[in-house]
């Protein structure tokens, strides 16, 4: 089964194009060019299911037309339209260095801050504004951070842990009880 701490959101598909079932698709993370893993993996009805990508084209830096195994028609690629874009994480890493991942990477990992201790487990990101944020689990409640680069010291893809030094003051304002 396909967990969603195993993937990363790479992009979104977006409209049919034409009648024999090529779909339009912007990302943010190219790791599927040159990956092992042929698939683009979306989730529908709350199941991550893969897609294996027949052929794809590129029309600008950031978007491209695919077409996917045994989706023939533009009524069969219609489902995943504005669908999120995944990719399994273990195929990101092989191509990327530490500097190139994406947020949506840290999904699932245990934020350790510098002062502060173990806070919780990354649970999501919102980036439905210009400062993007994790969305992390405590053991009582769920709380906002910044994903900001200047606050992450490492982190351990093994242990799947995020060390981070948080500005003092941040950890108060989102809860009092860490």
């Amino acid at each position: 089964m396909i967990k969603r701490e195993d993937l990363a959101k790479i992009g979104q598909f977006g409209k049919p194009h034409g009648v024999k079932g090529e779909i339009t698709f912007t990302f943010t993370d190219r790791s599927f060019e040159n990956s092992e893993c042929p698939f683009f993996i979306c989730e529908i009805d709350g199941i991550f299911v893969p897609f294996r990508i027949e052929n794809y084209r590129l029309i600008s830096d950031a978007a491209g037309m695919v077409c996917l195994k045994n989706l023939h028609s533009d009524n069969q690629v219609c489902l995943l339209s504005r669908k999120d874009i995944y990719f399994p994480k273990k195929h990101l890493a092989a191509h990327h260095s530490n500097s190139a991942y994406t947020w949506d990477y840290f999904i699932g990992f245990t934020v350790i801050d510098k002062y502060h201790g173990q806070i919780g487990r990354i649970a999501g990101v919102d980036d439905s504004t210009l400062n993007t944020l994790f969305i992390v689990e405590t053991k009582t409640q769920e709380i906002l951070i910044p994903a900001a680069d200047e606050m992450i010291v490492s982190f351990d893809e093994r242990k799947k842990e995020l060390s981070v030094a948080l500005p003092d003051g941040l950890m108060e304002m989102a809860c009092d009880d860490l």
